[in-house]
């Protein structure tokens, strides 16, 4: 495990030092790293829609244009995401299933991105997201236009259907929120993925976010206050509040992105919990290995 698991103040402030050395090695020119067939890259999603404005969910590929040159730095310069495994994947419908953590899901948004700029062809993947999203002011519209989904079953189902790649964090807030003390150890899994991939013949892609856990390493949750602002989580970090609003930015932690080999179920979709769990245990472990194969072979978490 890394550098994060027992935080005092000396730490914090060694790994500040480090995040400095990061960031003075950054390249600030944002559209020097806008890969140079993001535009055509993006026109070939657009393609998608048989010549619809959006999708059934509000999904417009012309969205992602504006945004491209800062998902690209963050992707490139920021985090320096590394990816493994992403020219294995599966054509037509898939379902992602990833572990969730970082208290913001940034790591969606890499993992979107990796498919977006890296995979060939480009694939849009479009993320199940937690349902108090979208009672956020202004961003329920603005994550549809990008592809974000309601993590219904209903609409997973649909996508799936109009085979699309779908991605899921069966850890859900669970995951997400969790303290330091839990990094990488993975959460209960729902079980509903696992029925809709039956459902509708998916092959599972398990994917490993090694990097996310380190970008707001939670000491403790105040609970009270998360529920008084309807939130999963408030983090106390080693650097907030302790440097203000600095310290809600996220580390620029090194993000390892690992898709595995996809794995192929068969059986009724409409079986009992208890025999679906065999099956998700599966699926789990195949992400709780790579997650361990991951820290152990990186060198540190800024680089």
């Amino acid at each position: 495990m890394s550098a994060l698991g027992s935080i005092d103040l000396s730490r914090a402030l060694h790994h500040a030092e480090a995040i400095g050395r990061v960031l003075r090695g950054l390249e600030l020119t944002v559209e020097r790293r806008v890969p140079a067939d993001l535009i055509d890259r993006i026109d070939s999603l657009k393609a998608d829609l048989a010549g619809r404005p959006t999708d059934d969910f509000g999904y417009d590929p012309e969205a992602i244009k504006p945004l491209a040159p800062v998902l690209a730095w963050l992707y490139y310069e920021y985090f320096r995401v590394q990816t493994f495994g992403l020219h294995d994947l599966p054509a037509g419908r898939v379902l992602f299933v990833s572990n969730h953590s970082g208290q913001i899901p940034i790591d969606g948004m890499m993992i979107g991105s990796a498919l977006l700029f890296e995979s060939r062809p480009p694939r849009a993947v479009r993320s199940m997201i937690e349902r108090w999203v979208p009672s956020l002011p202004f961003v329920s519209t603005f994550f549809a236009r990008l592809g974000q989904v309601l993590g219904t079953p209903e609409n997973c189902r649909t996508l799936l259907e109009q085979d699309e790649a779908v991605l899921v964090f069966p850890e859900g807030v669970r995951g997400i929120s969790k303290t330091y003390d839990k990094a990488y150890r993975l959460q209960e899994f729902g079980h509903g993925f696992m029925r809709l991939a039956l459902e509708n013949q998916t092959p599972i892609v398990p994917v490993a976010v090694v990097g996310a856990e380190e970008q707001y390493p939670a000491l403790w949750n105040l609970e009270p206050l998360a529920r008084l602002l309807s939130l999963p989580a408030v983090p106390i970090t080693p650097l907030f509040p302790l440097t203000g609003l600095l310290g809600l930015l996220p580390l620029p932690v090194r993000y390892r992105i690992h898709f595995g080999r996809p794995m192929y179920f068969s059986g009724d979709p409409h079986e009992e919990e208890a025999a679906l769990h065999d099956r998700v245990l599966q699926v789990k472990q195949a992400i709780q290995d790579m997650l361990d194969r991951g820290v152990a072979e990186r060198e540190h978490i800024f680089w």
